[in-house]
């Protein structure tokens, strides 16, 4: 599947927001109440905005996917389970409207997003996934990326993956 990924617009944090909600409650729905339940607001999509680059999917009305890119460790990863690199690249927040899940698009999006990181320039993506049913560590072990860890953060389990590029 052919699939644009384009730096989100700040016009665009409510749809963002939208979207990212729209998933919790799909994967509340699927799976129960968890950490996955979480809704995000205008407001938070707006601060990570300002702490990292927002990517988006769109067909020409709506945010169908978004992911963001930041140099800046996020609070839940340990760095001490991943190879030591100079330029690594954390790939957070990554969501697909359900309706439109196992299509091929957030796999095409990834795609995207390893092109976006070899001309960031960075030398690796590195992600953390729910440990849990309502995780997507299939998903990422299928697109290339390697487990290298587990653990339980704040209550949460998880699974670190990395993609060396």
């Amino acid at each position: 599947m052919r699939i644009i990924v384009r730096q989100a617009k700040l016009s665009e944090a409510t749809a963002i927001a939208r979207l990212h909600s729209a998933v919790a409650d799909s994967l509340t729905r699927d799976f129960g109440p968890g950490h996955w339940s979480s809704k995000v607001s205008e407001k938070g999509v707006l601060f990570a905005m300002r702490m990292s680059t927002v990517y988006v999917v769109s067909d020409r009305t709506e945010v169908i996917a978004t992911f963001q890119f930041g140099t800046k460790k996020p609070w839940a990863i340990d760095k001490s389970y991943f190879v030591q690199r100079a330029r690594p690249l954390y790939l957070m927040a990554m969501a697909v409207e359900p309706s439109l899940q196992r299509r091929g698009i957030g796999r095409a999006m990834l795609e995207q997003a390893k092109r976006i990181a070899h001309e960031w320039p960075g030398d690796s993506i590195r992600l953390d996934a729910y440990d849990s049913p309502a995780g997507a560590g299939g998903f990422y072990s299928k697109c290339g990326f390697t487990e290298v860890g587990r653990v339980v953060y704040r209550g949460t389990p998880l699974i670190y993956y990395e993609l060396i590029l």
